[in-house]
């Protein structure tokens, strides 16, 4: 079909005939490819669009392509959306502001196609070129078109029209205004709900651009009206605009026009609207001020915390901290401790673990609003049965931000609760208990800083190293790897180095093997000098083990520390010793050592 409307169009044949200029040859191939069969080339040449423009010239961009372009609105969803995106982007092709209404047909046409991104598209690029109309062209040529969209048979059209009310409506007449606020008015009851759909998600945006009588007059029966609509989907895009008009209206109105709504919307029979309240209640909050929080929005936010959908139990503890910290400083602390705190303490038992995942994430912040005491006698208790939650998501939001705890109470005391339950979970029977601590202990040793490590968690990273699991030992050498990244090479060579070489004379040789796993991870991030001075002599002693598997890690060791060692080394010190295992009676062990020379290039 687009290939058909596309042939009528003279454009191309003018183009490549009548002129002689051959360097327009280009671009009348581009706009052949505009009515190829091929989508892939018609939407190469849509996205070169702005060259075909300029190669033409702002006139015969405007009585040519334009027009041109107006009749391909048969195609490709893709096609389209990439002309939505392109017009956008067009004010000086068609030659600046004075021309900038020549854009209005095509992007008019785009608005009420069936797929909602190119609608979604015209509609960004039409309220981007509104702002680059004149008052008059404005009212000439815009305005119409938004009436136009918003009388529509389809509802495509109309939704079009719900963005962009509030684009035109500052900068036209006060009559013009009129019509436009009837219009708005007219889409809020549309049959169709994804009219109401689209007209309520745009109330908030629309209101912010009335006058404040109108916001009153009009604004407030709208939101009334579309809050109680038959379709939640509806009503959840109100709640939404409720918070944008709480902001706009004096004090003393918010209680009598806006809370009525809010408070019903809080209890809807619908989870999604109530989700939605819950998700805009830090925004809500800030709108109506300190005396509505106490008043209504305190009772309707522990509803939220205890309601019967798990999803909406997690968009309000996902809220707890920044509900806390902005309520008002004479009442935070009693709020807190007689509404909040009984509620979230049910949640640190909740049968999801989305809602303990969402409360865990927060909490720990609670500690510097309550304050020390607090902290120690309710919130402690909190944490430790978090963090020996069976979710690993939950335990994780709580290592992640004990930070903020250790700021307020102190690294002694949070020692003294917490620490024995993450050293009680680092020596869980079940490995992977035991695997989930260890992921966690380099962002732990960040938090609690290197002496409290050394003092307290070091011993217990050095024990996972013996571990009887393999996948406890891997993790356990990889943990090390992250921790001198973070404590630096210097930490490395006092404390870990010496314990991790001390393991190559163990008489279990799956520990002595662990040494050379653990050699292969620090000596990238130790550097030349420790590697080469202390790591290295331990590895060429291994190679005279008496485990085969022992002495062909060694070559593995190798060919993967090599690239850190100078090459002299490599030569007087590494070859002569994969030389030697090239020769080992055990094939597996000449394998290791034929490949390490191979990588290395020392044969």
């Amino acid at each position: 079909m687009a290939g058909q409307e596309l042939a009528k169009q003279p454009l191309a044949s003018k183009m490549a005939g009548a002129d002689s200029d051959d360097s327009l040859y280009p671009i009348a191939v581009l706009i052949d490819e505009l009515r190829n069969e091929d989508v892939q080339l018609r939407l190469n040449s849509i996205k070169k669009l702005s060259t075909i423009a300029l190669a033409l010239g702002v006139e015969r961009t405007r009585t040519e392509l334009l027009p041109f372009l107006t009749d391909t609105i048969y195609d490709e969803d893709e096609v389209l959306l990439a002309l939505a995106e392109q017009l956008g982007n067009f004010t000086m092709l068609v030659g600046g502001p004075e021309y900038v209404h020549c854009l209005l047909p095509p992007l008019e046409s785009l608005a009420t196609v069936e797929e909602t991104v190119v609608r979604d598209k015209a509609v960004e690029s039409l309220r981007k070129i509104s702002h680059e109309h004149s008052p008059v062209d404005l009212e000439v040529h815009f305005e119409p078109l938004v009436k136009r969209l918003a009388s529509g048979d389809w509802f495509t059209s109309r939704t079009s029209a719900c963005g962009l009310f509030s684009v035109c409506y500052p900068r036209v007449s006060s009559t013009v205004k009129a019509e436009i606020r009837q219009h708005f008015r007219t889409l809020c009851s549309d049959d169709t709900p994804m009219v109401r759909r689209a007209a309520a998600s745009k109330l908030g945006e629309f209101a912010k651009v009335l006058e404040l009588e109108y916001v009153k007059s009009d604004i407030i029966s709208l939101f009334t009206a579309l809050a109680s609509d038959e379709q939640d989907s509806v009503r959840l895009l109100a709640v939404e605009a409720g918070v944008s008009i709480a902001t706009l209206l004096p004090q003393e109105d918010l209680e009598t026009l806006v809370m009525p709504t809010l408070r019903q919307a809080a209890e809807d029979k619908s989870w999604r609207v109530r989700y939605m309240v819950a998700d805009k209640f830090s925004d809500l909050q800030k709108a109506v001020g300190p005396e509505i929080t106490k008043n209504d929005l305190v009772p309707a936010f522990q509803n939220l915390l205890k309601d019967c959908e798990a999803e909406v139990r997690a968009a309000a503890a996902n809220k707890v901290k920044e509900f806390c910290e902005n309520l008002p400083e004479d009442s935070r602390e009693t709020i807190i401790m007689t509404h909040i705190l009984p509620c979230v303490k049910e949640l640190v038992s909740d049968t999801n673990q989305h809602v303990k995942s969402a409360l865990a994430s927060v909490i720990m912040g609670l500690s510097t609003i309550l304050g020390k005491d607090n902290t120690v006698e309710h919130l402690l208790p909190l944490f430790l049965a978090q963090l020996k939650d069976e979710c690993p998501e939950v335990r994780l939001n709580i290592i992640s931000n004990l930070d903020c705890v250790n700021e307020v109470i102190g690294i002694r005391q949070l020692s003294q609760s917490l620490l024995p339950a993450i050293v009680e979970l680092a020596e869980d029977a079940k490995w992977r208990v035991r695997l989930a601590i260890i992921e966690y202990m380099p962002l732990l040793a960040g938090q609690l800083g290197v002496e409290f490590f050394d003092e307290k968690l070091n011993s217990l990273c050095m024990a996972w190293l013996v571990d009887h699991v393999y996948a406890i030992r891997e993790a356990a050498t990889c943990n090390l790897m992250k921790l001198v990244e973070k404590f630096g090479a210097e930490w490395a060579q006092n404390t870990i180095v010496p314990k991790v070489l001390g393991m190559a004379n163990d008489p279990n040789y799956l520990h002595r093997m662990t040494t050379l796993f653990c050699i292969n991870a620090l000596s990238e991030v130790c550097g030349q000098e420790i590697t080469t001075k202390h790591m290295l002599p331990v590895v060429f002693k291994m190679s005279n083990d008496q485990v085969a598997n022992v002495r062909f890690n060694v070559a593995k060791s190798l060919q993967k520390i090599g690239p850190v060692l100078d090459s002299n080394c490599l030569q007087t010190e590494v070859k002569p010793v994969l030389e030697k295992l090239a020769s080992d009676q055990d094939m597996d062990v000449k394998y290791f050592a034929q490949e390490a020379i191979s990588v290395l290039s020392l044969a």
